[in-house]
């Protein structure tokens, strides 16, 4: 895309699956393991002292302090099953970001760790059988389309064991209208997720009622190249009952609504709550 092809641009439409942040791609998966690193934010990651008190509700409350085998669904870097390893319960990991992968085996190996980490795309992968836990965590859920979420919980109630638990972080329909609200916005920076060298960034954000998602539109112009990249990111909305009607399809029992991963039962967490629910 070039300069005039910006200025002339239509306005943001609705993700259809043929454009969507690139994590897989090596650059761009480096880029971003960087961001889950950071304690400077909650962009990427949450900062550590935050994920260990999530683990710890996870292993306390979900889990009775009994060991396990865990399904991490978009492990990123493998914060959430390190810890859980190394509260003696066994992990599996899965996530198509090759930089976040390549870490998060490094330090499973680094401390001997019962970790196992899969490089793979949610949306084909054999997700395996007999665990008692299987996490979704950050919104990773929201970012699918409504046909592919289906699937998606299909394949993990098949993962599960008897009696296992899907704990799945999930936005709520108001916090995605909103994101939808954001108003233009441009920024300068001398690197980021989007490129190592200084660069211009323009990003649009758009509210589409007739596929109840809202997507994030970013044009990035690096200094010294006439093009401009873009990317589109979509985040599904549903309401409370959908999801909960989700998860019956699927075949999940009960269901317990949490505020957060600290298992709070006061305000949401950013936008974020959780449903724990039970397979039968």
């Amino acid at each position: 895309m070039k300069l005039a092809d910006l200025i002339a641009r239509k306005s943001v439409v609705a993700w259809t699956g043929e454009a969507k942040i690139p994590w897989h791609e090596p650059g761009f998966s480096e880029r971003m393991l960087r961001e889950h690193l950071s304690q400077e934010h909650d962009h990427a990651s949450r900062r550590f002292e935050t994920i260990d008190e999530h683990v710890s509700w996870i292993h306390d409350h979900v889990l009775g302090g009994a060991a396990a085998r865990v399904l991490d669904l978009g492990c990123g870097p493998g914060f959430y099953t390190a810890r859980l390893a190394r509260r003696g319960h066994a992990c599996v990991g899965i996530d198509f970001s090759p930089a976040s992968v390549s870490h998060a085996v490094s330090e499973a190996k680094r401390e001997a760790l019962a970790c196992e980490y899969r490089l793979e795309d949610l949306r084909g992968a054999d997700l395996g059988s007999g665990f008692d836990l299987v996490l979704m965590t950050f919104g990773e859920f929201n970012t699918f389309s409504r046909s592919e979420a289906k699937t998606l919980l299909a394949a993990v109630r098949s993962a599960l064991a008897p009696s296992g638990t899907l704990v799945l972080e999930i936005h709520s329909e108001e916090q995605v209208k909103s994101i939808g609200a954001q108003p233009p916005t441009w920024l300068t920076a001398r690197r980021s997720v989007f490129s190592e060298d200084p660069h211009l960034y323009l990003k649009e954000c758009a509210w589409h009622p007739e596929s109840h998602a809202a997507t994030e539109q970013y044009f990035v112009v690096s200094l010294g190249s006439p093009e401009v990249t873009r990317y589109v990111s979509t985040t599904q909305a549903y309401s409370d009952a959908e999801y909960l009607d989700f998860l019956q399809a699927a075949g999940f029992a009960k269901t317990e609504k949490h505020a957060s991963l600290e298992g709070s039962a006061g305000e949401r967490d950013g936008g974020l709550f959780v449903l724990a629910a039970r397979a039968e």
